[in-house]
């Protein structure tokens, strides 16, 4: 029990400022280094998401205006609780969508760096 485990750590060096830019006055951070080709990925993932969550959201939102008009049978309850499940995947589907068509446009401001990548 007392015998040393083997593992593959190494201990820590003395000065831990290594990574220190001088010049800037900040440390290194990797997760802010981007390459310009890093803002021409093209998120599929994320767009197809996108376009499912925008569909799905139109739908409930369709089917929830049907009950609550009348045009479609069933309580008011179940068009209340479609009505708030089509808002809530609507938007995120809508806001994805939009961020996606205005970078494929070129539009000024929109990268698809902004859309995450899954």
């Amino acid at each position: 029990m007392a015998s040393r485990r083997n593992s593959g750590y190494s201990r820590l060096p003395a000065d831990e400022d290594e990574d220190y830019n001088e010049r800037m006055g900040t440390k290194y951070d990797p997760r802010f280094d981007y390459a310009p080709r890093n803002f021409d990925k093209v998120p599929w993932k994320s767009i197809a998401l996108a376009l499912f969550l925008l569909l799905l959201g139109s739908l409930l939102l369709f089917l929830s205006i049907f009950i609550l008009t009348g045009h479609m049978g069933g309580d008011k309850s179940q068009g209340y609780g479609l009505l708030v499940l089509g808002i809530l995947t609507f938007l995120p589907g809508f806001y994805e969508t939009r961020i996606a068509y205005y970078s494929w446009r070129g539009a000024e401001g929109y990268r698809f760096a902004s859309i995450p990548d899954y």
